[in-house]
């Protein structure tokens, strides 16, 4: 028996799309590989994840209509399609095997993952028993995602004669995500005995990216296939019944894992070429400070749109430094994007002489700071509504953490790249980029960070080093450390509450920045929700 393993990127809610999208598919994976199973993804006929639009009255109506076509078709293989079904007047995360328009099987997800990202249980609920299906001659059973996390799913497959596995899944990447579903696969392989074959979701959803690495054990636990990571791809599995029952495995293929910098900008490519081209912009534009921030946004941008639907705007003040006006050029240049400069101080000018009366006999000071920043960013959402393309913003997690950042300035936009990319890890991954081809100049990388509102200003002024920041940042929003703990690991009592207290008192700032793609466990946005209005106090 040859099962394939089908790595699509379907649009979520666009079920007629991703319909034909699978029925082109499973011909040819019949007529290229001559499959007789075909595997699709979790929930593959909405594609994952649909939120809210598994409520929509019309959902039943449109999954019906779905199914027929797959029906209609008559394909001579078994196709393994995800997708929401209603059963009992209740909705389940399905999945069902088609042969030659005959609807075989359906199974039902038992495990609704609740945590981090997920909140299936908000919409589903959960199935109770296992299914296995004789399909020539090798007794399948069939689980969805989450299933392979729990004991029981996999249990229950076993006492139903099952000698195969095959599970469905939409799995969004972050970072050593892969080493861990492996794990998982392996000790349910320890406990079964049985042979898994892992399908995975591959694209860019919103600030979620699906990096695909759809997978093979067999029964001992050991890898015989994984497809390409961040992109689309079919893979054969050669299924053989040996006479002692137990079924072997022969895979085509193993796609090299990438080291853990080269993995997440290729994640932050897919997702910020998804977000734009599923949402149909022409192209992005982003301010080009000459900091390190945006020099490595826009590099991911070129990377993943090309230099054609690019376009960085320079907009320089008076403490704008002559080394910023050079590196951005240089780094537009090499590059080849369209660049133009536009200075702001005429505008900045016209704010703050338009507010002379009502700042009268106030000193200068942050509020002149930010409003350099809010300049900028009119200019950048007029170009975006003049030219409909999607400003990207700058902003890494640090800054964002601790609010680093002006609300309708440097905040203002469609996109954040980096949203989720701590700033050391911004160093490391323009570093990265610099060895596929220098295009981050050198001394943006080795200059020390300024948002240059004020003369002769560095981060540092304000932050403490980033390093240490990161470090405390990762305990406190991922790891979920109290300020205790954190001190305990080393660190100054008065930075980690000074870090902490930023952090709590930004939450406003954050609920309004734009959207960006998670590559850790815990990103700003669905992962962590936490009240803007709260009396919770630090240390109690």
């Amino acid at each position: 028996m040859r099962i394939l393993m089908v790595q699509t990127n379907p649009l979520v809610g666009d079920i007629p799309g991703n319909t034909m999208k699978l029925i082109t598919a499973a011909k040819q994976g019949i007529a290229e590989y001559a499959a007789d199973v075909i595997v699709f993804s979790e929930l593959v006929l909405t594609a994952y994840p649909p939120e809210d639009l598994l409520l929509r009255p019309s959902l039943d109506k449109r999954i019906a209509s779905a199914l027929k076509k797959i029906q209609k078709a008559k394909l001579p293989a078994w196709l393994v399609v995800g997708y929401p079904g209603r059963a009992e007047g209740n909705l389940y995360n399905m999945l069902g095997v088609f042969y030659q328009g005959e609807c075989l099987a359906t199974y039902r997800k038992q495990c609704l993952p609740n945590y981090q990202v997920f909140d299936e249980k908000r919409y589903f609920s959960a199935g109770d028993e296992a299914c296995v299906l004789n399909i020539k001659d090798i007794p399948v059973a069939f689980t969805i995602c989450e299933d392979l996390w729990e004991e029981r799913p996999m249990q229950q497959a076993k006492e139903g004669g099952a000698k195969l596995m095959i599970n469905i899944n939409g799995s969004p990447f972050h970072m050593n995500k892969i080493q861990d579903r492996q794990e998982i696969i392996k000790q349910r392989i320890n406990e079964s005995a049985m042979p898994i074959i892992y399908v995975n979701q591959v694209g860019g959803q919103d600030e979620l990216v699906f990096d695909g690495a759809s997978m093979a054990f067999d029964r001992f636990g050991k890898l015989c296939a994984m497809a390409p990571l961040y992109e689309e791809a079919m893979l054969p599995i050669e299924c053989t019944l040996k006479e002692d029952g137990e079924v072997a495995l022969g895979g085509s293929e193993i796609a090299l894992l990438p080291g853990q910098e080269a993995g997440i900008y290729q994640a932050l490519v897919l997702g910020l070429r998804d977000y734009v081209n599923k949402n149909g912009f022409p192209g992005i534009v982003l301010g080009l400070s000459g900091g390190i921030d945006s020099a490595l946004t826009l590099a991911i941008a070129v990377d993943a749109l090309g230099a054609e639907r690019v376009q960085a705007v320079m907009m320089p003040y008076a403490y704008t430094s002559e080394m910023s006006l050079e590196d951005a050029r240089k780094q537009a240049v090499i590059l080849g994007v369209n660049y133009q400069v536009i200075p702001i101080a005429e505008i900045y000018n016209s704010f703050t002489q338009a507010l002379s009366d009502e700042f009268e006999g106030c000193n200068p000071g942050i509020t002149e700071q930010n409003i350099q920043a809010r300049s900028r960013g009119v200019l950048l959402m007029a170009i975006s509504n003049k030219k409909n393309v999607l400003v990207l913003t700058t902003g890494n997690k640090s800054e964002l953490a601790v609010g680093y950042s002006t609300l309708y300035g440097d905040m203002a936009g469609g996109f954040d790249v980096i949203k989720d990319v701590p700033k050391m890890l911004v160093y490391e991954l323009s570093r990265y980029r610099n060895t596929l081809g220098e295009v981050i100049p050198q001394r943006v990388i080795e200059r020390a960070p300024s948002a240059e509102l004020a003369p002769d200003q560095v981060d540092e002024d304000n932050l403490p080093p980033y390093p240490e920041l990161d470090q405390i940042l990762e305990l406190y929003i991922e790891e979920d450390f109290s300020a205790e703990d954190i001190i305990k690991k080393g660190f100054v009592k008065e930075t980690v509450e000074k870090v902490i207290r930023l952090v709590d008192m930004n939450e406003h700032k954050r609920r309004q920045a734009p959207i960006g793609i998670r590559i850790s466990k815990r990103g700003f946005g669905k992962d962590r929700r936490y009240p803007i209005t709260s009396g919770w106090k630090l240390g109690e």
